[in-house]
Order: structure tokens, then sequence, then C-alpha cells
């Protein structure tokens, strides 16, 4: 599974698109979701975004990953947020995402931060219990550049591969693929629960895909421009309500 994203895409980009061709896919114009119009004023809202190939939108340009699209939907509701600063890589998995943090020394704080992470360690066959730990130590780092407020961190569940078609072609058990991501899943939801963030089950969605390919980026694994504005329309209400 595998990633490209922002301003600061310093860290993942040029490396990812060496491993993968970018295909340009097209994402009908975003309808904009409704949300509560608060004064924003002389407020910039910064944006941190943390995970793998989901986040950076592996094989769809990068304004449809959803870190932008949710930052255009933000913006179209009179909120001053600037682009988002991406820490991801096609292929990471948490023990990836927590070197690649710590090596960047990133010292800045943030209005909010989102964290997807884990399809990867659960591709490779990763241990539940090393995920968990791992899991914990993101979401307090999340929370650290959050400005230690665990409301402005928004945990994304996994989405699932197993109804792609490069699924049907890799030779696993699809049955199996599920119920792991389902175990990942909910190892992610119980802990973002403890420690009192947000998180959002965009796995649902992510199952769409299994009837409707225009869910699907070119390579048939990665989302869309499409599936990742589908899972805008549910996070950025969410955003809302924990930044007022």
């Amino acid at each position: 599974m595998k990633i490209v994203g922002s301003i600061l895409m310093a860290i993942a980009v040029m490396a990812g698109c060496k491993k993968q061709q970018i295909a340009a896919t097209t994402v009908p114009v975003a309808v904009v979701v409704a949300l509560p119009v608060i004064n924003t004023v002389d407020t910039t809202i910064s944006y941190l975004a943390l995970g793998d190939s989901y986040t950076i939108g592996q094989s769809v340009p990068y304004t449809q990953s959803f870190p932008f699209q949710l930052a255009s939907q933000l913006r179209s509701n009179n909120f001053y947020v600037t682009d988002p600063l991406i820490i991801a890589r096609t292929g990471w998995t948490t023990a990836d995402l927590k070197r690649a943090i710590a090596d960047s020394a990133i010292t800045k704080k943030f209005s909010f931060v989102t964290l997807l992470i884990g399809v990867n360690n659960q591709f490779q066959n990763g241990d539940t219990a090393t995920y968990r730990t791992d899991f914990d130590d993101l979401v307090n780092t999340s929370v650290l550049y959050a400005k230690s407020n665990p409301k402005h961190v928004f945990v994304l569940s996994i989405p699932d591969w197993s109804v792609t078609p490069f699924a049907l072609t890799s030779g696993r058990n699809i049955a199996t693929i599920k119920a792991q991501i389902d175990v990942f899943n909910a190892i992610n939801e119980r802990e973002s629960n403890k420690l009192g963030v947000n998180y959002l089950n965009i796995t649902d969605v992510s199952r769409k895909a299994a009837t409707d390919t225009t869910l699907l980026a070119d390579d048939g694994l990665h989302p869309s421009g499409l599936m990742y504005l589908m899972w805008v329309k549910l996070l950025a209400p969410q955003v809302v309500a924990g930044l007022k």
C-alpha cells in the first residue's frame, strides 16, 4: 500500500512519486457541506495530517487527497485554513510514521491534527499488540501537536482494501483481510475513545467500492478523489464541532 502530499510533503512526496506514477483521476465539483459558520476573522487555522498512502492520496492528484479536500471544504465555510502540512508515505506502518515524525523535528503547534494509520501493519501481518502501543504513542503525539487539546485530534478508521481489484489478485483470502481490518479498527477505535480524541468510521464508506468502481483510483487499490470527498463530507462537520 503506498503515498504523496502538501507543502511539507518534503518528508514524503519525492520518494513516493518515484515508486508509482500518479494517475490523474477526475473528481466531480465538491458539494459544499452545510456547516455552521463561526467568526474566524484574524484567526488562521493550521492543519497537520499524519498517515500513509491514504493521507497523501496515492494515485490521485494531491489536491484530491482528503486533507486538501478537507481544507478546501472548511474554506468554503468561512474558515481561514492553511494548506495541510503532511507527514505520510505509501507503505508506512505505525513504526515508520513514528520515526518520520521524530526525524522531522517539527516544533510548531497546529489548530488540529488528523491521524489515519494501520493498513500497512495489517498488510504486513503486524502484531496487534505492537500496533496498539504504537497507535497510542501516535495519538499522544498528535495531541501534543494539537496544542494539547485531544478534541482537536481526529482519527480515521482504516479503509477496507479487501473490496478492491488489487485484493482479488493478491493471492490473499478476502474474508481474512476484512476480518483483520476489523480487528485493527476495533483497536484504534477503543484507544481513541480511551484517550479522548475524535474518531470517524470511514471503513463502511470504503466498502462501497465493492460495487462502485468510481470510488477507486486507476491503480485498483487506493481511493479516488470521489471516495475522499465522501470521507470529507463526514469529517468536516466533526472538525467544525471540535474547533468551536
